[in-house]
Formats: C-alpha cells, structure tokens, sequence
C-alpha cells in the first residue's frame, strides 16, 4: 500500500540499498507465510475501525471505548517494547475492533491487499501469503463465522497466491482448540482455503502437552503443522521436545532451541519462519550478529523470512529483505545468489491447497 511506511531496523537496512539492490529484492517472488491477521492490519484502516467504532458506542458509554482509544493512540506514535511480553498488551482494542463480521472482513481484506496488489507501480509485497488467525467467538459471529469471513477475502485471490491457517491459542481450553481443529477440518474438507494449523499466544501460558491430540487430528485430516516454538530463552526443554515430536512441517521463531533440538530439527525438512524484525525489537535476538538465521544459512536448513505483526513492528517482506542484503552490522550481507536460495526455500515451504 502506498500509504504504508515502514520504520526502524527494517527500515534503516532498506535506505541503506542502492536503487539497483531494491530493484533485486521487489521483482524477487516471496512467500509470506507467517503473518497474523490481526497484528498485520495497516494503521490507516485500524484507525478508520477506531472512528466507526467509537461513533457507533459514544451514546451508549461502551467501557472499552477508552481502551480502544488508547490502544491506536499507542500505535499511531509508534510501540516501544522492552520485552517480548509488552506485545500481547496490543491485541484487546484491534479484537475489539474486529469483533463482528463485516469489521473482521474490512480487516482481512486491506491485509491481504497490502501483501498481494501491486503497490506504487512495481510488484506486489508478496507473490503468496498464509495468513493466519486465530478464530474468536463473539456476540456477533460464531468460530465458525470468523474463519468462513475471512476466507471469503482470502478466496478473492487465486489459489496460487492466498491461503488460511488457523490458529489455536496456548490459553485455549482442550474444548476450544478442539472447536478450531474441527472448524478447519470442515472448511477443508468442503473445498475452503485453509491449509494448516498454528498454536501461537502468550510464551507462558498453557501446556504444550495438551494440544498432542488437536495437532493429531490436523495431520491425520492432511492439514499442514506448524508452531511457534522456543520464543523465549527460559523456554522448557521438555515443552521443546514435546512440540517437535508433533511432527510439524514448519517452526515458528525457533530461536532458543537447545542442542539436542537443534539436531532434530536439522534431520528433519522442517521450514524454521524467521522474523528478524520481530525478534529484534521484541529483544529476543540482541543483533543480527548472534541470530540463529546464520545458523541455518550455515546449514543449510529452509527457512522462511516473514514479517509476523507488521502493524506493532512498522516493517514490510521488502524491509525484510533487505536486512538480509544490506552490510554489516546493517544487515547480513549475503550475496544475490544466496537470497534467491532464500526466496526459493520459502516458496516451497509453502502448504498445499487440497485439490
């Protein structure tokens, strides 16, 4: 989208390009296959959620109001976070704002549209998106509803360029994630675009263990795996293996990953997504120097560069990018040949669409 900038480390590595190493980047087809709706939202279309929003309440004193004001006040100045943690304070004025069909919809449509249309004359931001959500009941739409309004955006793109993962929450009750499954199992199973299954949410909430028998039934039913993994350095060993031994196609994050795991994951053709920017500013990685990107460049493992929450992290797949090709400390450096490597890995790693 035009109106869309994009600020911070992405940004610095991106002006730091010459026109020609740019030019490179935009015409390079890219995946995008870790981006959650609701964090990718562009802030001109949450602020527009916002006004309707906060027109339609002013008469009746809705007590969310304010948290909805202040919640687009601190991301129209730009989010400072301290810890990864600060991030999940961002999500109850945006689920607020996206609690009903039509404003769910209004959502998932500019997502979608910033990544995949053509954007100020050149090539669009991605060549294929997964978006991914996790689906909420509310008073005016069931599980069900969210997941069907979404995917009536998705499916406005063909098939080789749009596609849906549900995701389960690590909050979530067995019952809930459950309902998820089994919501996304239907919708596949009656020709719906959705690919795969996702668990996602607060690091330390939940136990992993309880979500064996919900990613089972999402494998048997040939839907795609994946899961956010080892986000934070006091993450469990126990939860690590545990995770992995569901067989996911893809890891979310994967940045604290002990020895052991590291092994597993290196025998096995699982996609690690990465998402520099994210992992940056939620300090979880200190600097590209010492982010486990290099570890599997230097293995040669798949990976796939992702963006995770465009709209908190103010980046873009192009910024993305170019944190790849941009000079140390800038960036990482590698040469055009090893990006192409990089874009074709994620391409692949994509899930496919049932026929």
């Amino acid at each position: 989208m035009s109106n869309y900038s994009i600020a911070g480390f992405a940004a610095t590595a991106l002006s730091s390009l010459t026109s020609g190493q740019v030019h490179f980047l935009r015409g390079l087809p890219k995946a995008e296959l870790h981006a959650h709706l609701n964090g990718s939202i562009p802030l001109p279309v949450l602020q527009d959620l916002s006004r309707e929003y906060l027109h339609a309440t002013s008469a009746q004193g809705d007590a969310r109001a304010e948290a909805v004001r202040a919640g687009i006040d601190r991301l129209s100045q730009g989010v400072m976070l301290t810890e990864i943690h600060d991030f999940f304070d961002l999500f109850p004025a945006i689920y607020t704002l996206t609690s009903t069909p039509q404003t769910l919809a209004k959502a998932a449509r500019a997502v979608l549209c910033h990544f995949l249309l053509p954007s100020d004359g050149g090539p669009p931001e991605a060549a294929y998106l997964e978006l991914r959500s996790t689906p909420r009941e509310t008073p005016a739409m069931s599980r069900l509803q969210y997941l069907e309004a979404v995917l009536d955006e998705v499916e406005k793109f063909p098939e080789d360029q749009a596609a849906l993962i549900v995701s389960m929450d690590r909050r979530m009750n067995s019952d809930v994630a459950a309902e998820c499954v089994e919501c996304a199992i239907k919708l596949r199973d009656a020709g719906r675009r959705v690919v795969g299954v996702d668990l996602c949410g607060d690091v330390k909430a939940g136990n992993v263990a309880d979500f064996e028998i919900h990613f089972k039934k999402a494998k048997a039913a040939g839907l795609g795996v994946t899961t956010h993994i080892a986000e934070i350095p006091e993450t469990p060993a126990e939860e690590i293996q545990q995770l992995l031994s569901y067989g996911p196609d893809r890891l979310g994050h994967a940045t604290f990953l002990d020895e052991t795991s590291k092994e597993l994951v290196r025998n096995s053709s699982s996609c690690i997504e990465i998402c520099l920017s994210s992992n940056l500013l939620c300090k979880t990685v200190d600097n590209l120097d010492v982010h486990h990107i290099r570890y599997y460049l230097r293995h040669k493992h798949p990976i796939a560069i992702c963006t995770d929450d465009i709209l908190p992290f103010r980046n873009s797949l192009l910024g993305e990018y170019a944190l790849l090709m941009a000079a140390p400390p800038l960036g990482l450096g590698l040469s055009e040949r090893e990006i192409e490597t990089v874009a074709r890995m994620g391409m692949a790693s994509r899930f496919p669409v049932k026929s």
